[in-house]
């Protein structure tokens, strides 16, 4: 005669094997509204530095083109300077020379080149504030001293030269960039970007590989 069931066979059967896993406290959550705010002040930072220059635009500029009050920027960033600062952050996203024939550097550094200036606004930005602003230059002297200086030391023949071999190299990147998205001049931004390739791989080819003259 079977006796009665205590339940644990029931129990047992209905009872998962392992414990759910706890969800994410961040899973499937909305960004939060500071972070879309910073956003669009960025977004529209970028776009103000780089039609205006750091000179004229203003906060109050920014945070009309951002559809916010002035105060927001400033609570976010403290200042003209800082908001500047961090719209015009940029990765340059050197490529890795090493991976490539060192006779290809200066066709590929080119064609990189003219991907980041056609792909955003943050180098157009920093161009233009450069031109006539200390912070703008001091910026984008840093910018290229940190990501460029490094690619020339490490493929020029001589390591002591890199400093001098990576400012012929920013001045021809630099120089194009003023003429073609800039100022726009005409024969500059008709180009098409082979024809700009083959013009200027060759030099910064010889900047960066070539005995010294």
């Amino acid at each position: 005669m079977t006796g009665p069931s205590d339940g644990t066979a029931e129990r047992t059967a209905d009872a998962p094997d392992t414990p759910d896993a706890p969800a994410s406290p961040d899973a499937d959550l909305p960004p939060r509204r500071s972070d879309t705010t910073r956003a669009g002040i960025l977004t529209a930072a970028r776009e103000r530095f780089a039609a205006d220059g750091y000179e004229r635009a203003t906060i109050r500029a920014i945070a009309k083109d951002a559809r916010i009050d002035p105060s927001m920027v400033m609570r976010y960033y403290g200042s003209k300077e800082g908001l500047f600062a961090a719209a015009t952050s940029v990765d340059l996203r050197m490529p890795d020379l090493s991976r490539v024939p060192r006779s290809d550097a200066g066709r590929v550094l080119v064609t990189h080149f003219l991907t980041l200036w056609e792909d955003g606004e943050v180098l157009t930005a920093l161009l233009r504030s450069g031109i006539t602003n200390q912070a703008g230059a001091e910026r984008m002297r840093a910018v290229f001293t940190e990501q460029l200086l490094p690619v020339a030391r490490e493929i020029c023949p001589d390591p002591a030269e890199a400093p001098t071999r990576a400012a012929l190299c920013a001045s021809q990147v630099l120089g194009l960039a003023l003429t073609r998205y800039v100022l726009r001049f005409p024969p500059s931004a008709a180009l098409s970007r082979e024809e700009v390739t083959q013009w200027l791989a060759p030099t910064l080819q010889r900047y960066l590989t070539a005995e010294q003259p």
